[in-house]
This record gives C-alpha cells, structure tokens and sequence, in this order.
C-alpha cells in the first residue's frame, strides 16, 4: 500500500509457478498465516525465484522473518544491464519492448500528483489486472532478456554480482544505521551560529544588509555596488552560481564567505533538519534506499536519506559523522578500498610507471608530483603532493587544463603544464585514453573490465560539447565502472560470509569506495579478516594487487 516495503503493509500475494498466476488476496486470508505457509519455498534453495525489483519483496519477507535464498532472475536489473542510461525500468516498458504488449502503467492505474491514489483505493479487478499484467510479463520475458545478456558476455556479471546484490541492498536498508539525535541537535545548534556570523560579516563586507539566498539581491551586490566583473549570463540574469563565486573568490572576500555560509545553510537543512525527519522513530536508526539500477556507471546510489553525499570536504562536513553509531556491544567497522580507481587505469592502460609505484607501495601522489614538479621524491611539498592529487584523479574522469585550473586555482597555462609532463611520465595513459575513445566511436558503447556495458550516443554528436561530454563518459566508465563491480563483488563475498557464519556482525553501508560492517565486539577480528580477505581477493587478473585500508571507532566520523 505504499512505495517503500519497509514502511508498508501488504495487501495481497501475487505468485506464479511459471505457467499458473494466482492472486491472494490479504483481506479474506490471514496474511501471516500464508507468509507462514509459504515460508518453506521462499527458503528453499532449490526452488528458484524470479521476480522484477525483488528488493522490495525480500525487504518484506525479511520483516516477516523470512529469508529468500535463490534469486535467478529480476528483470528490472536485467534490462538495466542491457542499458544502464534509462530513465526508467517499469514493467510496463519491459513488456512493451520485449513482448510488444501494451499493459497500464503504475503511474495510469494510479494516477499522477495529489490525485494519486494507493493500491488500496483500487478496485479488486483492477488489482488483480495489475498482479496478472506484472508476473506475465516476468515470466514471459525471462528468455529473452537472459538471452540478450548472454549475448553480449555479462552472464557472469549478473549472476554472480547483480543478483546476488540485490539481497545485499535489501538486507542494508532492512537493518538501517543507528544515528544519535543528540548530536545532530549539538551540530545545528553549532551551524546557525555560523550561519549568523557569516550572515554579520556579509552585511560588513557589502555595507548593508539584504536577502543572501535570492540571486536577485546577491547579484546587486556584487556587480553594481562592488563592481565585480560579470562572469556569466543566464536567461534569468547574471549567473551568482558556485563556479561564479569561486572564480570571484580572488576579487573580493565577500565569495569565500557566501560560499561557506551557503555551505552552512546545505548543511543545516539537509543533513540536520533532514537527517532528523528520515531517523525511522520505531528503530532509532536510518534505513536509505539503495538504488541499483539507478547510475549508468553501475554504481549504487542511496536516498531517503543519500548517505553517500554526506560532504566529507570540509570539517563541518565531517562532523556529520559523529552522528552514525552502532548499537550497544557493537563498533563500527570501516574499510576503505585503497586508490581502487588509479589501481584500475593503472591496469587497464597497462602502465608501468604506475604499476611499479603501487608495487612497491609508494605514496601515488608524491611519486606523480616528483615527476609532474621535476623534484626529488623527498622534496616532494604537501601543496605539491595536493595539485598532484588533483591531476591524478583529473586524469581519471578526463579533466581538461581549464577544468584543473579551475580546480587548483592556478593560471590555464600552468594546468595545462602539469598534465603535459603527467602524460610525459605516465604515456601510456595518453595512449589508453586516445584508444578508448576511439573504440567509444567505433563500437558506440565502452565496456568494464566484467563486461558491463555503456553506451555513449554523445560520441556521434555534432556538438563540440555534446561530443566532449561523451568523450568524458568513455574516459570514465571503465575505470568508475570496474571499480564500481569489485566493491559490489566484495559486498556480496562480505555479506554471504557473515551469513554463512551466522554472525551477530552485519554489512550497513556502501559508501563509494568503502564499506561499513557494524561488528559485535567479540567478533570484531573474524570481521576485519573477512572485509580484507573479500576485498582484496575480489577475482580479478590484474596485473596490480588490491589493498584496503580497515579502521574501527565508536562512530563513523572515528572509524574514518
């Protein structure tokens, strides 16, 4: 009856057996009692379950206690491998294209907007049109769509990583992660302050006061009365955006300061307002929605609340943290892929520079900055170890020398220096990123390292832009999107051991290129053995090794 499992109650049990579709409905049977009934074939781990978006059902079954063991196929992550730029799965469109059956959507059976209606309100026919439309389809489409993956060689990749993934995901947002209200009042209490100070040292800098969050107003400001130039126009006025206000940041000390405070105001209402509403009041703990089919690149995104966006750039940012704990008897366990995505190009561009500096575990970025800067290792500065890094992980998403000096804040010409004696050093990157985009163009889609597959129409654009966004895309998606499969691999080998072990420990979060394991303390070794082990023997013939880095604390902000 609503969006999410984990904060709904069932109203009916749509189940084939492949050839039969039956609908149970909950009013006229006793719901526990058929959940119960069932229970031995939901568990069985012979008996094989296909469904599409299972993630909700397993989400429900495993608040009715009950564990599925055997998924073999969901349709929405299938189409979603087939192609991951969609803006939509829907069962509806799934039909349409591999049986060329139009069946109602969601969306016209239910309505769009305040007059949306729950399943609730739907007549029983319409129900059960809907539960026949649903599982039809599934078990009509299964062929195909395990044909077409097969086809184009990523049955391993969504056999032994995408499906398994999805008991993952709904075992993370199922058990959820403990936040501390306390220190989340603490920390707004501590951003209106600096929100108020900002607020007064704004005033003084403009000689007046006026409404800081309307761009109207900012822009009188700066541009009439302070006299700043103008960097860029919208069809609204003149542009007082980040990339503005940064680029201004070395014209006047009024935007440092409007960056910070809006940085506060971000804070303030997203991550404590907003964090506060999405604690769950019966469990005390936050439960995201992690999203599998949702980034082209095969990484999983969250929301409800994004714990993966929770800035991690500023001190502010980081105190956020404090606020994520584990329960009583537990610690929190957080281990971190170490340079997963250079260890990726550096395999992936077979470059040997690179190779022998993880080899022989150097630091990456005073190594590049001892080549980019023409210094002695040992000489290497903390500011040029920074611009280096900065080049390092440019590089990585094909950055430009405009896009690297405005990122370091440095002359064009002088970016655009470091990245000529980065490809001097490092060549056969160039070489990689030169052959990769060739191959975009050819073949129309680029690929990771387990097959996944992205296609990149952008190539073909007669659009300068267009095309160099594409061009971005085929530079980015094998090293992002590999990366991207090994976490997702290490989560599946953590998750099922910990399981298999019947462990008290449990896998709470995946955050880019880190995993979360909430450790019951006596346990806390066996933990950190699995999370090395899985991570860093995901199977892969690299020619670099993996390495993570594991660190323990009393709240993710310590275990960082």
């Amino acid at each position: 009856d609503g969006e999410r499992a984990f904060l709904s109650k069932a109203l009916a049990l749509g189940i084939s057996d492949g050839e039969n579709i039956y609908y149970i409905d909950f009013e006229k049977a006793e719901e526990k009692n058929v959940l119960q009934s069932l229970k031995e074939i939901f568990e069985s781990s012979e008996t094989a379950i296909w469904g599409h978006n299972l993630k909700n059902e397993i989400i429900y079954l495993m608040k009715n206690n009950i564990q599925i063991n055997n998924i073999r196929f969901d349709s929405e992550i299938g189409k979603y491998l087939l192609n991951p730029s969609e803006s939509s799965y829907s069962v509806d469109k799934i039909a349409y294209e591999f049986l060329n059956i139009e069946i109602p959507s969601e969306n016209q059976i239910l309505g769009t907007g305040v007059k949306r209606k729950t399943f609730k309100e739907i007549d029983l026919e319409q129900k059960k049109a809907y539960i026949f439309n649903y599982l039809n389809t599934v078990n009509k489409v299964k062929k195909q769509i395990t044909e077409n993956i097969d086809e184009l060689k990523m049955t391993s990749l969504y056999e032994k990583i995408e499906l398994p993934l999805i008991e993952v995901l709904a075992y993370m947002e199922f058990v959820g992660f403990k936040v501390d209200i306390n220190v989340i009042d603490k920390l707004g209490v501590h951003f209106l302050e600096k929100i108020a100070e900002l607020e007064k040292d704004i005033y003084e800098l403009a000689g007046e006061t006026f409404n800081i969050n309307s761009p109207k107003q900012l822009s009188v400001i700066l541009f009439d009365k302070l006299g700043l130039p103008v960097i860029k126009k919208t069809k609204t006025g003149i542009s007082t955006d980040i990339e503005v206000l940064e680029r201004l940041s070395t014209e006047h000390e009024i935007a440092d300061k409007i960056i910070e405070y809006r940085s506060m105001v971000k804070l303030n209402s997203t991550y404590v307002e907003g964090l506060k509403n999405e604690v769950n009041k019966d469990t005390g703990r936050v439960h995201s929605v992690f999203n599998q089919t949702i980034a082209s690149t095969g990484r999983i995104s969250s929301t409800e609340p994004n714990l993966q966006n929770i800035p991690t750039r500023t001190e502010e940012g980081r105190e956020l943290r404090k606020a994520f704990v584990p329960e009583d008897d537990f610690i929190l366990c957080d281990a971190d892929y170490s340079q997963i995505e250079l260890r990726v190009l550096s395999h992936l561009a077979d470059e040997k520079n690179l190779l022998d500096a993880f080899d022989q575990d150097l630091d990456i970025h005073a190594k590049t900055a001892s080549q980019v800067f023409h210094v002695k290792l040992p000489d290497v500065s903390p500011e040029m170890r920074s611009r280096a890094k900065a080049v390092n992980f440019g590089i990585v998403y094909g950055i430009s020398d405009y896009g690297l000096a405005r990122d370091l804040k440095i002359p064009r010409k002088e970016a655009k220096k470091y990245i000529d004696n980065y490809m001097k050093y490092y060549s056969n990157i160039e070489k990689y990123m030169k052959d990769i985009v060739e191959q975009g163009k050819r073949d129309g889609y680029v690929t990771t390292y387990f097959g996944r597959r992205r296609y990149i129409p952008e190539l073909s654009s007669r659009n300068f832009n267009i095309r160099s966004f594409g061009e971005r895309i085929a530079l980015n998606t094998p090293v992002q999107g590999t990366a991207a499969d090994i976490i997702k691999a290490a989560m599946v080998g953590v998750y099922q051991r910990l399981k298999k072990n019947k462990m008290k420990s449990r896998l709470i979060l995946q955050v880019h290129d880190e995993l979360i394991v909430e450790a019951y303390k006596d346990e806390l070794e066996t933990v950190k053995t699995i999370l090395t082990e899985e991570m860093e023997n995901v199977v892969v013939d690299f020619k670099v090794r993996l390495k993570s880095d594991i660190n323990t604390g009393g709240s993710w902000y310590d275990a960082k």
